[in-house]
């Protein structure tokens, strides 16, 4: 802490005339907004103060000020570092400071933004984005992946020169699907592949390119519909899951709502990351989901547990904030709400703290699909309840449903009937 304070005090000047003196206060402004802790914006001030010491010793102009520049600095500077006096040297921090500086740059305008689209491959991918996004209504993970593999089909066939799609050929993608197909360990896995690959053609199609001996290139691998069974907490496991909650401790209350959002909604985890405040109905008990996976909104009833347990986190846990989301950020940078990974972080370590070895967060959706038809449901109901589109989609349930099973059984073979 020492260092810090001494690095401002001896390396202010170089901070004031240096080519970022004039973005200073935008800068303080910036971290302080983000409710940073005091020793985090004394840290991120002094990484700043190093930084345009070394910007004015090497008369790097402010429209300079780039990743790349940060780049030079942290891998070429640091390490051979002379500066007088104390600097901060920390690299984590400089880095974490510095990025913070572009965001302050750009939003004033004293630098520009990194050009999106400058080869023909990345306006393609953007003009394919824009398509997904607005004539199909894709989810942004699902365009992501999708762009991810197309934009490595095209970057493979023409890197940074003129984009052809009449000069692809069913060998070239018939290879190109070869080679993705190594990067998945289950062959029925690489159907995203196929997928994505079929969409872009359709849309290339819709722009009259001839593609349809493309869309026919690549096959999907075999996958049999329904064939696995779903994996469940069995009814012990899921006690011990419970027992596990309530415990003290930094978080836990968010913890233990995010679980039973999980376990008795059986939401997924953007839906739970993407709760508002003004979602749930208390005197009504009920919550409203909006922008589900189906595109749609719900307004399923909120059980007693589920309430109980985001009234606690609401009530003695969760941080002041602007923000009207549930689940909000408890580090910095705050007034933001959480996101679905840390959802699914979490609810991996609350396996961890009741002693179960799983990992994957949708293990609680399927269990709740379980536990209503161990209660009597139907299909229909649980298809309801998971709010799915087509009945289809909840089939896979029909082998957790032991009750109706063994009314449809026929008698072993040799066995009295």
């Amino acid at each position: 802490m020492s260092i810090v304070h001494r690095s401002r005090s001896v390396g202010i000047d170089w901070l004031a005339d240096g080519p970022i003196g004039p973005y200073a206060h935008a800068f303080k402004q910036h971290i302080t907004e983000g409710r940073y802790a005091t020793s985090t914006c004394a840290a991120y001030l002094a990484g700043i103060t190093h930084f345009a010491r070394w910007a004015r010793s090497t008369r790097l102009q402010l429209r300079r000020i780039d990743e790349r520049s940060i780049t030079e600095f942290l891998d070429e500077h640091l390490p051979t570092c002379n500066c007088a006096g104390p600097m901060r040297h920390d690299r984590r921090d400089l880095s974490a400071a510095l990025t913070h500086l572009l965001v302050v740059l750009r939003a004033q305008g004293a630098i520009v933004s990194p050009t999106v689209g400058t080869t023909e491959v990345e306006a393609e991918l953007l003009r394919y984005d824009q398509y997904m996004e607005h004539a199909r209504g894709l989810a942004p993970r699902t365009r992501s992946m999708a762009l991810r593999i197309v934009g490595r089909l095209l970057a493979a066939r023409f890197g940074d020169g003129v984009l052809n799609i009449a000069a692809m050929k069913p060998e070239h993608i018939r290879r190109f699907f070869a080679q993705q197909a190594k990067l998945y360990s289950k062959p029925a896995s690489a159907g995203s592949v196929v997928a994505s690959l079929r969409g872009y053609f359709r849309y290339r199609a819709s722009w009259g390119d001839r593609v349809h001996r493309l869309v026919g290139a690549v096959s999907y691998p075999a996958n049999w519909s329904l064939s696995s069974l779903p994996k469940t907490l069995t009814a012990e496991e899921v006690q011990q899951l419970v027992a596990s909650l309530g415990r003290p401790g930094r978080s836990m209350r968010r913890a233990d709502a995010i679980v039973r959002c999980a376990l008795d909604l059986g939401l997924r985890s953007g839906e739970i990351a993407r709760l508002g405040l003004d979602d749930i109905d208390w005197r009504r008990g009920t919550i409203t989901l909006r922008r589900t996976k189906g595109r749609r909104e719900d307004v399923p009833p909120l059980p007693a547990t589920t309430g109980e347990a985001i009234a606690g986190y609401l009530k003695q846990e969760r941080p002041k904030t602007s923000n009207r989301a549930v689940f909000a950020r408890a580090v910095a940078p705050r007034d933001e709400s959480v996101g679905p990974d840390l959802v699914r972080k979490t609810i991996r370590q609350a396996y961890a703290r009741a002693g179960l070895p799983y990992t994957r967060s949708h293990l609680l959706r399927h269990t709740m699909a379980n536990r209503l038809l161990a209660g009597g449901s139907s299909l229909k109901e649980v298809a309801d309840v998971l709010r799915h589109r087509s009945l289809n989609t909840t089939m896979i349930y029909a082998k957790l449903d032991s009750r109706t099973l063994t009314e449809v059984a026929l008698p072993w073979p040799g066995s009295a009937a």
